[in-house]
């Protein structure tokens, strides 16, 4: 689900100083410590396929800016926190884990930041989970961070098999697999000269979806997953990272008949499709109403039209962080979750 944002447009005079900054923090003095003796890092510069674009890094960043709280969280499991000049729009307090690293790095905004506030960082990488991020309405176009030298890089999830093109949160042409999110680990670690790291990751990741769908059978039941608002929620279709969720679970979406991310639904429509468990959206941002999952079940067990609702009646309820509910590392948190949830109610095979 993406964050809402008020554009900032990059002023010309932060464009020339960023630019001249970016000169003497991207050439190559040697100083990384995976800098070999000639000023060239071993296995600099990497060139990657990103989102449509190429991108190119000539040497490990040491200020990179994260964007969107998946990306950096991916960052600082990867234990480079020391690379992180600063972080930003976040939904949920960060991973179990890591709050000790997080601690250490410079939050410039809880939700999109202007680009002004990017650029006073200095930069030489940019990391964003979503495509809108780094777009006209977001913190900037990707071209204009670009023009001054500082590659920028988006998560895949989003844009491998989606359409962004029709506004909102965009639509899923092909279903996410995790495999889009193992992708952009071992690509990040490739960025940052720690390829090591990111096949660590990656095998750890596979360990735990391995464990948490170990004998659970889910096919009788039907889920829906609210992530936030309730005057016109907004539910996951068939395809983003609650459908990994689903399919690894082998349980039924009740709304996997739209490629929408997340369209807004009514509730009338919900409490006629009477989903057997509900997925909800635990955040501490309040950009939307309805955003804690305490504020969610308060209305579901009060409004007249979801409280008849047969997984209100019984209060199944699964509770998940808002970045489990997209496509990060912590949508294996999620599907943990819900298959610990299901096993509780009974309706896991």
């Amino acid at each position: 689900m993406l964050p809402t944002a008020t554009p900032v447009p990059i002023s010309t005079a932060a464009l020339l100083a960023a630019g001249l900054l970016l000169l003497t923090a991207c050439g190559g003095d040697g100083s990384t410590g995976t800098a070999a003796a000639g000023g060239t890092a071993d296995g600099f510069p990497v060139t990657l396929k990103n989102c449509g674009r190429t991108v190119t890094v000539q040497a490990p960043p040491e200020r990179a800016v994260s964007v969107d709280q998946g990306s950096t969280e991916i960052l600082l499991s990867l234990g480079l926190a020391d690379r992180l000049a600063a972080t930003a729009t976040w939904t949920d307090p960060v991973m179990k884990g890591l709050e000790k690293a997080n601690a250490g790095v410079e939050r410039i905004s809880e939700n999109r930041p202007s680009s002004e506030k990017v650029l006073d960082q200095e930069p030489d990488f940019l990391s964003a989970s979503f495509t809108s991020t780094l777009a006209k309405g977001g913190v900037a176009p990707r071209e204009q961070f670009e023009q001054l030298g500082v590659p920028t890089y988006i998560s895949p999830a989003d844009c491998a098999g989606k359409d962004n093109s029709g506004g909102g949160d965009g639509a899923r042409t092909a279903p996410l697999t995790m495999d889009s999110v193992y992708t952009e680990v071992r690509e990040l670690a490739r960025v940052f000269g720690v390829p090591e790291r990111g096949d660590a990751l990656v095998k750890k990741l596979r360990a735990r979806v391995e464990r948490a769908t170990d004998g659970v059978d889910a096919s009788d039941t039907s889920l829906l997953y609210w992530f936030s608002d309730s005057k016109a929620p907004y539910l996951a279709g068939c395809c983003g990272a609650p459908g990994v969720i689903t399919e690894e679970l082998g349980a039924k979406n009740v709304f996997d008949d739209t490629r929408d991310e997340w369209p807004q639904i009514s509730w009338e429509t919900v409490a006629d499709r009477n989903p057997d468990v509900l997925v909800i959206g635990d955040l501490t941002r309040t950009t939307q109403t309805a955003e804690s999952a305490a504020k969610k079940i308060e209305f579901l067990e009060s409004n007249p039209v979801t409280r008849t609702m047969d997984a209100v009646k019984n209060r199944r309820y699964v509770l998940l962080s808002g970045q489990a509910l997209n496509p990060t590392i912590r949508t294996v948190e999620g599907l943990e979750r819900v298959a610990a949830g299901l096993r509780g109610f009974g309706l896991a095979g």
